[in-house]
């Protein structure tokens, strides 16, 4: 069978499941919800229904409010005695009827680009919470919308500001961060206007005013936050949360983003956060990111509160999904997480071991290893893919260090060698030391180098780093994954462009 043909069939098969898709995301409905409604419309009882099919009433209603799935066989029977749609209630369930499943089984990469192509025009235009299905395209052009003006506080070296400026429908104004070099690298990247030092210095003075903007973005210092920080009661970095709403108070945005650890969202903080939120006028959409889910080869979990004025605006639908839950409930006509051989899988060995921004021509500038010690090779060596300290130890008891030998659980991304097919984990700053975490390369006996860590990152070759390796490694490891910046501001143009439409005052003051 040809492409076209094979095109032809995938068109026939799967407009029917478009057209639900598009009906139930306008409606919400939820497979509990469509048995509920087939049932009170065949005048059945909970409890004659789940007589009828001889099933516990209990089990019954816990599939009516969405806790658990009516295996396959179950569903037929459903279906059979209320006159329900089989096909219909599959996909809600999160399941491919069988002959569609097959054409996925053999050709599923061209199944999900036909059918996501088929969803481009599917947004929360509603803003009732559904959620944003990205094209992925990530060439944003403004196709004649308007270009919105961004500030990144404690921006880094602009991951965030690089993401949302890869839409083509935002531009950075103003930025801050207290590191000197982050503020250089952001300053050759998107041009001179950001300013370093502290926050609170710059809202202390009487002759500085920020510029107008229509969004602010940033992430305040998460190591307050962090289950890193032994010392988290009382750290001064928890409160510069304030710093940053007190920013989005006086430049009154349509729109703010604060990303952090997830720790952020079970805090006292956070519940200040949406009181002051809600006080200037913003209505709040929160949870908890994979950016893995939106295409980073890289299992990253950060917390997303993003406000906006008027309208209660919602967080990006995933575009990914892992691959061992592919065709449950909720990844349907999702791409599998993106390996680290996607990311690095092209980079000839390293050389050299310095830095080289501006004398050697990217990606190798950042492509440099490091001088291990004989031991070192030899611990690397005794490392599998995927596997980490305790092969060394099981391997090699006479080279692994006796703290490792005394720990007996816990620490097994500790040396750490990273997999081919699957993402890395969280890239932190020290991401060139093995026994930092995972970060042996999948093949070769060395830890990842400074690009490897980048394009984990998501980074284009093309960024440049201002500092040593070291001020490098931290503005890679401290930064919001460019791609997942590019989801997030997808999702929130849906409803920018929507307050554009009927702008409204945007006084607040806090009462």
């Amino acid at each position: 069978m040809g492409i076209s043909d094979f095109i032809v069939l995938v068109d026939l098969i799967c407009q029917p499941i478009i057209g639900w898709l598009c009906d139930l995301n306008n409606m919400k409905s939820s497979l509990g919800k469509r048995i509920r409604t087939l049932r009170t419309s065949a005048a059945f009882s909970l409890k004659r229904l789940a007589k009828t099919l001889r099933i516990d009433r209990a089990h019954l209603s816990r599939i009516e409010s969405g806790q658990v799935i009516p295996s396959e066989k179950l569903l037929h029977r459903l279906c059979k005695t209320l006159r329900g749609d089989y096909e219909e209630l599959s996909v809600l369930a999160g399941r491919l009827p069988e002959d569609i499943r097959y054409i996925f089984n053999s050709r599923p990469k061209e199944v999900c680009d036909f059918v996501r192509d088929q969803f481009s025009s599917l947004t929360d235009h509603n803003g009732d919470g559904n959620g944003y299905l990205s094209t992925g395209n990530g060439n944003g052009n403004g196709n004649g919308h308007p270009k919105y003006r961004v500030i990144d506080l404690f921006s880094g070296a602009g991951g965030f500001t690089l993401g949302m400026t890869k839409t083509g429908r935002f531009a950075s104004v103003f930025a801050n961060d207290f590191n000197d070099w982050s503020v250089r690298t952001y300053n050759r990247n998107f041009g001179p206007h950001c300013v370093g030092g502290d926050i609170t210095a710059l809202l202390g003075r009487k002759d500085f005013e920020f510029p107008k903007a229509d969004v602010v973005i940033g992430g305040p210092p998460c190591q307050g936050f962090s289950l890193l920080n032994k010392k988290r009661r009382g750290d001064p970095r928890k409160q510069l949360w304030a710093a940053y709403m007190e920013v989005v108070k006086r430049v009154e945005p349509k729109a703010f983003v604060m990303e952090n650890v997830p720790e952020l969202l079970n805090s006292g903080e956070f519940e200040a956060i949406k009181d002051m939120a809600r006080k200037l006028g913003f209505e709040i959409a929160h949870g908890i990111l994979n950016a893995a889910d939106y295409g980073v080869p890289q299992r990253r979990r950060r917390a997303i509160i993003m406000g906006v004025r008027g309208r209660k605006p919602s967080l990006p639908a995933p575009t990914h999904c892992d691959p061992a839950k592919m065709g449950r409930n909720g990844g349907l006509f999702l791409n599998p997480w993106e390996g680290v051989r996607s990311a690095i899988g092209d980079l000839p060995p390293p050389e050299g071991t310095e830095i080289r921004t501006d004398r050697v021509a990217p990606p190798m500038d950042l492509h440099f290893g490091r001088t291990p010690t004989a031991k070192s090779i030899a611990r690397y060596k005794c490392i599998p893919e995927g596997g980490n300290r305790f092969d060394l130890q099981r391997k090699r008891p006479d080279i692994t260090p006796d703290c490792w030998i005394r720990k007996t659980n816990g620490g097994t991304d500790l040396f750490g060698r990273l997999w081919w097919n699957k993402p890395a984990f969280t890239i932190r700053t020290e991401f060139y030391k093995p026994e930092k975490g995972r970060y042996l390369h999948p093949a070769q006996n060395r830890p990842i180098t400074h690009r490897e860590a980048a394009r984990l990152q998501s980074f284009p070759d093309d960024f440049m780093f201002e500092g040593s390796k070291i001020q490098a490694a931290i503005q890679i490891g401290n930064a919001v994954p460019p791609l997942l910046g590019q989801r997030i501001a997808e999702a929130l143009l849906v409803h920018l462009d929507a307050v554009h439409a009927r702008p409204e005052p945007l006084s607040y003051a806090l009462t």
